[in-house]
């Protein structure tokens, strides 16, 4: 009998994590820590059970979507090859934890310096914490209404993304 639960367990549990993915997965907003504006949004999307995250448009400073994977413009000189922010994945190989939290890495797109991170839902937004040793940072992310999406801005499909490598120049 003992066999049995340690077999229903096991096989929730695969399960479970999988599902767990949809709890992060989708679009995001991060905003502006001094302006207050919304900077960028986010796709975080699942790839063989773990989750990534990536730039898909950039706000200006008048708060329009000038800079999105369709018409990129500007480029992350810090990496090799110089690719543009849009189209980077920034959150890498984050899996789910029994917790509820997402444990893997960040990469900030401007130096190309990775970090750990853990990422969890708080409410509707999802909050990442890049650390450093025992040093951490809490960045907010709002959800990305299904509305802003426009004809210039269409919705891309999740389903279709792979993880891109990037790395940092020496």
């Amino acid at each position: 009998m003992r066999i049995f639960r340690v077999l229903n367990l096991f096989l929730l549990l695969c399960f479970a994590f999988p599902a767990m993915a949809d709890d992060i997965v989708g679009f995001w907003q991060t905003m502006d820590k001094k302006t207050h504006r919304p900077s960028s949004v986010i796709a975080v999307y699942s790839y063989q059970g773990k989750c990534y995250g990536r730039i898909i448009g950039i706000f200006d400073k008048e708060g329009e979507l000038t800079d999105t994977i369709y018409h990129p413009i500007s480029k992350a000189t810090a990496m090799v090859g110089d690719p543009y922010y849009c189209g980077l994945d920034i959150v890498l190989a984050a899996s789910p934890k029994e917790d509820g939290t997402y444990r893997g890495r960040v990469m900030d797109p401007r130096d190309g310096k990775v970090y750990k991170a853990e990422l969890w839902r708080e409410g509707s937004n999802l909050v990442l914490r890049g650390k450093l040793l025992i040093f951490g940072k809490n960045v907010t992310w709002l959800p990305f209404s299904e509305n802003s999406f426009t004809l210039r801005f269409k919705k891309p499909d999740l389903s279709t993304f792979v993880p891109v490598k990037a790395v940092a120049k020496d």
